[in-house]
């Protein structure tokens, strides 16, 4: 099978002839810039490019090809031009950040040094992003203006631009003529439903998702209907080039969800069910929902209002113990992740631990065809090159079961 060909198939519940991987298909599923360059050191590969940063908020790596398919991987991601800050991912430069490490940014990309060591990233005037002296990441400073209650009858959600569609529509052909693999794509409504209108204010946000129900469902209804034509319009510019599309909302802290299940069920599932029954109906595309944490209770209408895949799959998080998610969702949704815990074995245990972690999930996932390998979100600058390799290595030895026990 061709990397494309194993993904589709997992995507549909069908046999494939080894676990599909994803290294860096999205941006939950990829690998630290400095986690990348420290790989590609113990392995003696790729040492002749510099690791390149596409996303200066997690500061997070493309995958290098070579790296990507010593690892395995199947995936590709279609992003947006400008990933983070409004920075536009082109001009690629030299960078060496404080601490010395060395990578490639883009041209826009220019941040001021502050005197305690700190990097400042500016946009019109205005602090957007810092990155603390010793850091690894850039914390956001940017607020949404007006996005915690805008005055609905003036107020309009952002739809795609047509610079942005023409960029989408040259990646899909460049990724699905350049490569093998299956291409991922990002579009959720324009603010994410339930945490978006909660980015500088989400307590505020809270109180209005809490106390004025009319008031969200006529702001979901202008969401939905921008995301609507959105879709449409993306549709129109990528075709069927891609084969999974992403949304991303975080429903669940690590012991239970955000919300009770009467409220989703009210208030967010009506919204997202809307979009996603329009990808249903008018493309071939499968919905993969990225929500961290304990997602137990929401399953059910998760997979009522039509998500087809479940990433990151935080098998630590209280109730999604993968014995547990197979025996009630097995068949039904394809698990995206579920590796190894990326905040305790991953980073502090040995390789033979990250191994046998893995290998007892891959036990679980794979009793039913429809799962997909990959860390459970991004793989931190601290995880050991070693356990990075025991992870995938864990994967593409493994021997997956011939169906249902």
């Amino acid at each position: 099978m061709t990397s494309r060909e194993r993904i589709r198939a997992a995507i549909h519940h069908e046999p494939t002839d080894r676990v599909p991987i994803d290294v860096g298909g999205t941006r939950q599923s990829g690998m630290a810039a400095v986690a990348s360059a420290r790989l590609k050191r113990h392995l003696g590969i790729g040492l002749d490019r510099p690791v390149r940063v596409f996303d200066l908020f997690q500061m997070l790596a493309e995958i290098d090809p070579v790296v990507g398919d010593r690892l395995g991987n199947d995936c590709v991601g279609l992003h947006r031009r400008s990933v983070a800050f409004g920075i536009s991912n082109e001009d690629w430069k030299r960078f060496t950040f404080p601490d010395g490490f060395e990578a490639e940014v883009p041209g826009g990309f220019n941040p001021r040094r502050g005197p305690g060591g700190e990097l400042t990233i500016w946009r019109e005037g205005v602090a957007v992003g810092e990155m603390p002296a010793g850091g690894f990441y850039f914390d956001r400073l940017e607020k949404n203006p007006g996005a915690l209650h805008p005055d609905l009858d003036a107020w309009e959600a952002p739809r795609l631009t047509d610079f942005e569609l023409a960029h989408a529509a040259r990646e899909a052909a460049r990724l699905e003529s350049t490569t093998d693999k299956a291409i991922i794509a990002v579009l959720g409504p324009p603010y994410e439903l339930f945490h978006g209108l909660g980015q500088g204010g989400f307590d505020h946000w809270m109180m209005t998702f809490a106390s004025e129900p009319d008031y969200v469902r006529r702001l979901y209804r202008k969401l939905t209907d921008a995301w609507i034509e959105n879709l449409e319009a993306f549709h129109g510019a990528v075709g069927d080039r891609i084969h999974v599309l992403q949304v991303c909302d975080d429903f669940g802290t690590q012991r239970a969800p955000f919300l009770s299940v009467r409220a989703f069920r009210e208030l967010v599932m009506p919204a997202y069910r809307r979009g996603l029954d329009w990808v249903h109906r008018r493309t071939p595309w499968k919905v993969m929902l990225h929500s961290d944490g304990a997602l137990g209770p929401l399953l059910p209408s998760i997979v009522e209002m039509g998500v087809d895949i479940l990433n990151p799959v935080q098998t630590s998080a209280v109730g999604m113990e993968p014995a547990r998610l197979v025996r009630d969702y097995g068949g039904r949704l394809v698990f995206w992740g579920g590796s190894c815990d990326p905040q305790g074995t991953l980073t502090g245990g040995t390789p033979a631990q990250v191994a046998a972690e893995a290998r007892a999930n891959l036990e679980h996932f794979t009793r039913y065809p429809g799962y997909v390998f990959a860390s459970i979100h991004n793989i931190q600058a601290n995880v050991p090159p070693e356990n990075i390799v025991a992870l995938f290595e864990t994967a593409l030895g493994f021997h997956q079961r011939d169906g249902v026990e």
